[in-house]
């Protein structure tokens, strides 16, 4: 799975997730895209997960009918998120196109 995790989002996070292709909105240059410019060209570049941690995300972009995945985050501590990463690999394995979740720590 081609996965892009925006700013805010523990980089270390890709050293779990080997077994798919992640790349960052700051690799990508994208760190200044509005919520929606950063779906779109995710979506247009071929990504088919957004990992976030901004819980505002939902409420202020229509996700409806989109390709790509969206997982957010309920943290941005690494430490925290450390502890919870066998689920958080899971939780990603399993999303389809177009699923939103949110994953709490």
């Amino acid at each position: 799975m081609r996965i892009l995790l925006d700013q805010g989002t523990p980089a270390p996070l890709r050293r779990y997730l080997q077994e798919h292709l992640v790349e960052t909105a700051f690799e990508r240059r994208w760190s200044n895209l509005t919520n929606g410019e950063l779906l779109d060209a995710a979506e247009e570049n071929g990504f088919e997960l957004l990992v976030t941690t901004d819980q505002q995300l939902r409420h202020q972009q229509h996700l409806a009918g989109r390709r790509l995945a969206v997982l957010v985050i309920r943290s941005t501590s690494w430490p925290r998120i450390q502890t919870k990463v066998d689920e958080l690999r899971e939780r990603i394995g399993s999303m389809k196109p177009g699923d939103y979740e949110e994953f709490s720590i």
